[in-house]
């Protein structure tokens, strides 16, 4: 089946000494860099997502601003695949959708920052499109939400999401991830 990996806003402002640091990014973006390696070696299509704020007063990924770039631990390499959205949805107002269509793409690994904002909102629309999704659980991050004047800590955020999540889609541990692309020939 052809799959793609979608990497999304894997970016320094979520990163201890950013603008909008989550918890625990670093762990999550080891995960991701571990799927975006073997897509690498098997020639798999991978896309890196790169959130763009068009909003003037924004606080984090200002265009041209360091903390807007890829972090380093899933570098961007010349000639890779980027999309640079301005939406929680990875697909609004971008070309995502012509990217894996022209690739024939029927399966979406899904990692990446925040679990609850940009990779649900592109976990749905991919399910919506017709994709068959895949959410690497330990390769998302995200962080602490308030409600009021309750604090939900970030881990029940992420797992919260996560349950909601398999509705549209299988979730996995990276290295379950990679152990079903092992059996398959990655595309």
């Amino acid at each position: 089946m052809r799959t793609a990996l979608l990497l999304i806003d894997i970016q320094k402002d979520y990163f201890p000494g950013g603008k909008f640091p989550l918890v625990n990014p670093e762990e999550a973006a080891q995960k991701a860099y571990m799927l975006l390696q073997c897509f690498r070696e098997h020639g798999g299509h991978h896309i890196h997502i790169q959130h763009i704020s068009l909003k003037p007063d924004a606080a984090f990924f200002v265009k041209g601003d360091s903390g807007s770039d890829i972090h380093d631990f899933v570098a961007h390499f010349e000639g890779e695949p980027i999309v640079y959205k301005h939406y929680p949805n990875a697909f609004r107002g971008t070309n995502l959708l012509e990217m894996l269509k022209a690739w024939a793409v029927e399966r979406v690994v899904i990692c990446g920052m925040m679990t609850h904002m940009c990779v649900d909102a592109t976990v749905r629309a991919a399910a919506d499109l017709g994709f068959q999704v895949v959410v690497a659980e330990d390769a998302c991050a995200t962080r602490d939400l308030t409600y009021g004047e309750t604090v939900i800590p970030a881990d029940l955020v992420h797992k919260s999401f996560l349950a909601a999540f398999k509705a549209y889609g299988r979730v996995m541990k990276a290295e379950e991830v990679l152990a079903l692309l092992a059996g398959e020939q990655v595309k």
